[in-house]
């Protein structure tokens, strides 16, 4: 019994991952497995740079890859003073300050290595393999300075704090690293989603430090590498200002601190800009920042704008004033019950939670969002990895493969397919993911358990969902659904007609998903607003 409970407090205690790393719990050798796990997802991540990118050999734009490498000419090449403003319908440098810096250096250092990388003008659309080499590097060396060590840190502070060993820690933080969504879209496609997503989570780490001041700095560098961080902001404001001014009581130093910080971090950020071109270069930026004139959404997305715009057109209807005045309001009314349970309950374990309530309502019914915007409520979703709670790793475990198939459109394009299949497969198999496929029946190394911790059989041989019957049948009916989709968007032409109806049908599906995930949060809040971390 005493083993039983031992494994039961370790996260995917039936899974490979388990079996994998349950060698190194000896003290002597845990040290290994935290170098396994991170040189593992570098080389995974590495494999998945070896294949195309976004907008390969698709001229005059190209993609995503060109956007960035071009954003690296615009930055060494020209004054601070017409980054923003330098021939804006290719590729026009559209991202905050904090992104401009990062390209400068990177093509800084690129430029050492060959100048003809970043040549201005010259050098558009280039695509060759030693270019290719540096532009994939950069992206895992900015991943692995910034976003690995944060979770590893997240997980190693969580775990304790629950009575985990290092090695169930270690695990935790192996399936956060091994989420296929941010690998595709990073390593795959082409961006540097990793860099945010890395702050973010430092400046969660702070506030469970109890660092107020160091974690607004590290939100507002996430905020201002990549605007997307916005979708943070509510609950990164609500958990601070409670803790200044109710929680435990009035603390005056705490939040003249965190205004400072706050203001010198924006302050610095943008002094650049505005030294070197002015006031009306700091207001070109923002314009470029918050592109409002592009319209509520533009490619297929799985939210609420883009499945009910098949029954109402909206762009049709409603001006663009008004549709950003109706997102926002459907936003707000998306985000507020979590913003006000963090406020009256600002305790660490409902940051996670609070996060991905509030960024998957600004997934769901904000302004302008693309499909890769999933990625900013996958990252508190994911971090939920560090949970003991079973059906908490089957929710988050499902949704991390919904917000996958919803790529499936982008990742096609990219010509990603093989990618997509084996990250889809692998990151499932090492969690234990494919238990409840007829266990009875398959060999026991697809569908295995923890072989080594001897427990009993029920354990090694229960599924990765939840006990509730309901949750059950939504779950395998999705992942019914997905398996028809994929298999009538590759082996079927759809109607003449409609000739998005599978994208629409993969967006439907995917936001019905979110959205009953997104429900599951805020009870989940409810559940745990008078628990503490050691409950859970």
């Amino acid at each position: 019994m005493a083993v039983k409970k031992r494994v039961l407090k370790e996260s995917f205690f039936a899974s490979p991952l388990y079996d994998f790393l349950s060698p190194f719990r000896p003290v002597a050798s845990q040290w290994y497995a935290e170098y396994i796990i991170v040189l593992f997802s570098l080389v995974i991540r590495c494999a998945v740079g070896l294949g195309s990118f976004s907008g390969e050999n698709t001229p005059p734009m190209y993609g995503d890859f060109e956007a960035q490498r071009h954003w690296m000419e615009l930055t060494v090449n020209l004054p601070i003073s017409k980054w923003y403003w330098y021939d804006l319908p290719y590729w026009g440098l559209d991202y905050p300050p904090l992104t401009a810096y990062h390209s400068y250096v990177l093509g800084l250092l690129g430029s050492l290595l060959n100048p003809n990388w970043f040549q201005l003008d010259s050098s558009r659309g280039s695509e060759s393999q030693d270019l290719k080499s540096f532009m994939r590097f950069t992206v895992v060396l900015s991943e692995a300075l910034l976003y690995i060590p944060a979770v590893i840190y997240f997980t190693k502070w969580v775990g304790k704090r629950r009575g985990q060993s290092p090695i169930g820690q270690y695990i935790a933080a192996a399936a956060i690293l091994f989420q296929p969504s941010l690998i595709l879209i990073d390593h795959g496609h082409f961006q540097y989603n990793s860099v945010m997503l890395g702050l973010t989570v430092y400046a969660i780490n702070n506030l469970l430090d109890g660092f107020y001041a160091p974690a607004a700095i590290c939100f507002v560098l996430s905020f201002t590498f990549k605007q997307m961080a916005l979708y943070y902001s509510p609950i990164f404001f609500a958990y601070m200002l409670s803790k200044s001014l109710i929680s435990p009581s009035f603390n005056l130093p705490r939040l003249f601190g965190i205004a400072i910080a706050t203001v010198l971090s924006f302050g610095a950020i943008f002094a650049p800009l505005y030294l070197f071109g002015g006031l009306h270069n700091v207001l070109q930026s923002v314009h470029r920042i918050f592109p409002f004139a592009r319209g509520i959404f533009e490619d297929k997305v799985a939210n609420f704008w883009c499945v009910s715009n098949v029954l109402v057109k909206y762009n049709e209807k409603y001006t663009q004033i008004q549709l950003q005045k109706y997102s926002l309001y459907a936003t707000v009314a998306g985000l507020f019950p979590a913003f006000a349970l963090v406020f009256f309950y600002p305790k660490k374990h409902m940051l996670p939670y609070g996060l991905a309530a509030c960024s998957m309502s600004f997934f769901l019914f904000s302004f302008q969002v693309h499909e890769k915007s999933i990625l900013v409520p996958l990252l508190p979703i994911s971090l939920l990895y560090c949970s003991t709670d079973w059906d908490v790793l089957s929710m988050v475990s499902w949704i991390n493969n919904v917000a996958l198939f919803t790529l499936w459109p982008l990742i096609r394009k990219d010509g990603l397919i093989l990618q997509y299949g084996v990250l889809m497969l692998l990151s499932n198999w090492l969690i234990g993911n494919f238990s409840f496929v007829t266990p009875r029946f398959l060999p026991h190394f697809l569908t295995p358990g923890p072989s080594v911790s001897k427990v009993a059989d029920s354990y090694r041989r229960r599924s990765l969902l939840p006990g509730n019957i309901l949750w059950k049948f939504i779950i395998i009916s999705s992942y019914c659904a997905m398996a028809v989709i994929h298999v009538l968007d590759l082996f079927v032409l759809p109607p003449e007609k409609y000739p998005d109806l599978w994208v629409l049908l993969n967006c439907a599906l995917g936001f019905g998903c979110f959205g009953l995930f997104w429900l599951w949060t805020y009870y989940q809040m409810f559940r745990m607003r008078n628990k503490t971390l050691y409950d859970l």
